[in-house]
């Protein structure tokens, strides 16, 4: 949809209206009370923990959040009971390793004695990196840091036990304050003094295997496993362990989960490595940021769409999604209906309304008492007709599926079974292992994408039919036979072709469309997505 001008003129006089375009309209100010800083930086012994407020600044008049939300500002200036943090004495002691950190978040990686790795991840956020640098000093950093209090400061406390009765992987993060002037910080005092963090386990190495991943033998970021999965043969990712994680980020309104938010435990299972997710980065549980005049108008499904609120429904699974879809494709794609049901199914088992009430308390006793009750009955809402979001995420998935094989050689057979059925199979030429399988239905998947990489690979598809799902051959680098003897009678040619011209050895049906070109740009494919 094209933005006119006068509604450009419009939203700015509405930023000059309600205080957006003020200069210091987030002024630094300290988190805790001003005496209680004082009593910090003079004399920080004997003080173990403090009362914090997250985000003070964040609460703004009425007029205001008319135009541009409540979202979870009471939240952010909620009082808070918290633990101050000392790197000597936190798991036995911490150092510091490295500056980390997204485009909003500031974290610190510490090691422990034993070699374990936490993040120590700020609980406000700072935009001005997603911001082009000519912009950063304009109204554009007000906007953007004043809908950070769509976010839910303590959302994240909420989901061990969730996680813990699903049977998903999970850190257990603890809120923490660093008292002002914290000389443990060395030359990232400044960056840290006078803050609320999280702390949590950092899962990036063999070192950080811990008794909940069992016989894991070493942890991945989704870069490795990636590359990994599509190198080798013997690579698999548990698509069924991700289908589940992916549930619940549905269950608590995860809207975020990219592939940069999930590390990857590692097994060797019968000569083969295998691949669990470990989710990670939960600032985006329970968002709240469509309560607004202007988010609302830019929120809707012709406009920014993944930011979805957190309310009792389920109310769009595919704008749950949009960040994910990368991932989705290349991790979700063997996933069937029934196993989705099922998946489904066995979490509205576990989440039961105990374990839900259990979760919600670990919100800090005051903001439980502003939303708890809220939350627990959202959640157990969600939870009632999670299997109605899991048949609508599917047939998202379901609709464009990408079959991807491995840099070795790979056999791809697609059998058109009748005018509903499709099956594909991926095989190992090696040892004609089978690594894939599934069958899809017309009226679900419009578009099959197959994706051979290096190696020789070989395809197949056959059958004659009345109807059928269109499929895309791409045969990538190597030396590639191709063999068309399918036939669908009615809607036009359903085997399309892409490769390169020299290397390529095609047997055409009157159903194949030939696409072959000199470009070998034709064989790239994104692994990583980084």
């Amino acid at each position: 949809m094209m933005i006119k001008p006068w509604q450009v003129i419009l939203v700015l006089l509405l930023l000059t209206f309600t205080g957006c375009a003020r200069k210091n309209f987030f002024a630094e100010t300290p988190v805790v009370d001003p005496t209680v800083y004082a009593k910090l930086q003079e004399s920080p012994e004997g003080i173990d923990s403090v009362v914090v407020k997250a985000g003070k600044h964040y609460k703004r008049g009425w007029l205001h959040r008319l135009f541009w939300g409540q979202h979870n500002r009471p939240i952010w200036a909620s009082p808070v009971k918290v633990p101050v943090f000392d790197m000597d004495t936190v798991q036995g002691g911490l150092e510091i390793e490295e500056l980390g950190g997204g485009f909003q978040t500031t974290s610190l990686t510490l090691v422990g004695k034993d070699g374990f790795t936490y993040a120590l991840r700020s609980i406000d956020k700072d935009p001005r990196e997603v911001l082009p640098k000519g912009l950063r000093k304009t109204f554009m950093t007000n906007v953007l840091r004043d809908q950070i209090s769509a976010i839910n400061p303590y959302g994240a406390f909420v989901i061990p036990p969730l996680a813990e009765a699903a049977g998903i992987y999970h850190s257990n993060p603890r809120l923490v304050y660093v008292r002002p002037n914290d000389t443990d910080f060395g030359e990232y005092t400044d960056t840290f003094s006078d803050n609320l963090f999280m702390l949590e386990e950092k899962f990036d190495d063999e070192h950080t295997i811990t008794p909940m991943l069992g016989n894991a033998v070493d942890i991945d970021g989704s870069g490795t496993v990636l590359e990994n999965r599509f190198s080798e043969n013997d690579h698999f990712i548990d698509e069924t362990a991700f289908a589940k994680a992916r549930l619940l980020d549905i269950l608590v309104n995860d809207w975020d989960r990219h592939e940069g938010q999930w590390e990857w435990a590692v097994y060797e299972e019968d000569g083969e490595k295998i691949y669990r997710p470990i989710p990670e980065d939960r600032d985006n549980v329970f968002y709240r940021g469509q309560d607004g005049i202007i988010p609302w108008l830019l929120t809707r499904n012709w406009g920014i769409r993944k930011f979805e609120s957190f309310d009792k429904e389920i109310n769009d699974v595919k704008a749950l999604t949009v960040n994910s879809e990368f991932i989705d494709k290349r991790a979700l794609s063997q996933v069937t209906r029934q196993q989705f049901d099922s998946l489904a199914k066995e979490l509205q088992v576990a989440l039961t309304d105990e374990v839900i009430d259990r979760a919600v308390r670990q919100f800090p006793d005051s903001v439980y008492n502003l939303i708890g009750e809220r939350t627990e009955r959202s959640l157990i809402s969600r939870r009632d007709m999670l299997d109605e979001a899991a048949a609508k995420f599917y047939e998202i998935l379901a609709k464009e599926v990408l079959v991807v094989g491995t840099n070795q050689e790979d056999k791809f057979e697609v059998k058109r079974l009748d005018d509903e059925r499709t099956e594909v199979v991926v095989r190992r030429q090696s040892d004609d292992k089978v690594y894939y399988r599934r069958t899809f239905y017309r009226p679900e998947t419009e578009l099959i994408t197959l994706r051979g990489l290096a190696g020789e690979d070989e395809f197949e598809i056959s059958g004659d039919v009345q109807r059928g799902i269109k499929v895309e051959v791409y045969g990538g680098r190597g030396e590639d036979e191709i063999k068309d003897t399918s036939r669908v009678r009615r809607g036009g040619k359903k085997t399309w072709v892409y490769d390169t011209k020299r290397g390529t050895e095609l047997e055409k049906s009157r159903e194949t469309k030939d696409k072959r070109t000199n470009d070998i740009r034709v064989h790239a494919f994104d692994w990583e997505g980084f």
